[in-house]
């Protein structure tokens, strides 16, 4: 049996009162029944003085570890699931644009670039559809972003230097295609298009050579062959 210290040994319970006072520790407990109190008390000595809290006797609301992972799994699936599909999306929508349904195909793309913003075929084939439809600036977007998730690729960069041709950007077209030479120097058209961008900037010496390159490498170009007769050789 457990005994208090004398200093301890008088409790004055107040049903009357709300609030429970121990006298000699100063503990003044309003709302919580004595009897706990002190039942507390005695556990504290029997443990040795450890104090407590009583604070602590609250429910903890902090959700459970296993319920975050559980939610992380959850989510995790959820995005894997998103973004098979819009690669199902997207090739289904290249295979209507191969049969002439753009319409179609641009939903699609549409879809798949909501379900999964960083599919980058999937913008690459509705950058190309609005390029078809003379939306450049829409079709600049879409490169742009596909160039980013894709880099030192000629794809994008051909097509937007495209549309840069078309809206007389010839600067930022001869930019990209000089990249898209890097990227794959041995892309005949990516040459030739190369030579139209530094012909209508002025640039004669490396509109020849391009032209030139190009017509080494597919000798039946006649962009080519009519550039490099209009600026020389």
């Amino acid at each position: 049996m457990i005994s208090l210290p004398p200093e301890h040994s008088s409790v004055r319970l107040c049903r009357s009162n709300p609030t429970r006072t121990v006298p000699g520790l100063g503990v003044s407990c309003p709302g919580v029944s004595c009897r706990a109190v002190l039942t507390l008390i005695v556990l504290s000595f029997a443990l040795g003085g450890c104090s407590f809290d009583l604070g602590s006797l609250g429910g903890d609301t902090k959700p459970p570890a296993s319920a975050s992972t559980a939610a992380d799994s959850s989510s995790a699936s959820a995005s894997a699931a998103g973004t098979s599909e819009a690669r199902s999306l997207a090739a289904h929508a290249q295979m209507l644009v191969k049969s002439g349904q753009n319409s179609e195909a641009m939903e699609e793309f549409n879809r798949a670039i909501t379900l999964d913003p960083y599919n980058a075929e999937a913008l690459l084939g509705r950058a190309l559809l609005f390029k078809a439809a003379n939306q450049h600036d829409d079709a600049i977007a879409d490169f742009t972003t596909a160039n980013g998730l894709n880099p030192q690729k000629a794809g994008p960069l051909t097509g937007r230097a495209t549309s840069y041709l078309a809206l007389g950007k010839f600067k930022e077209a001869a930019a990209d295609l000089d990249e898209a030479i890097d990227a794959d120097p041995g892309n005949a058209r990516v040459w030739t298009m190369r030579g139209q961008a530094y012909e209508r900037l002025g640039d004669r010496t490396k509109a020849s050579a391009s032209y030139s390159k190009a017509l080494s490498l597919h000798p039946r170009d006649d962009t080519a062959r009519s550039g490099l007769a209009r600026v020389g050789r």
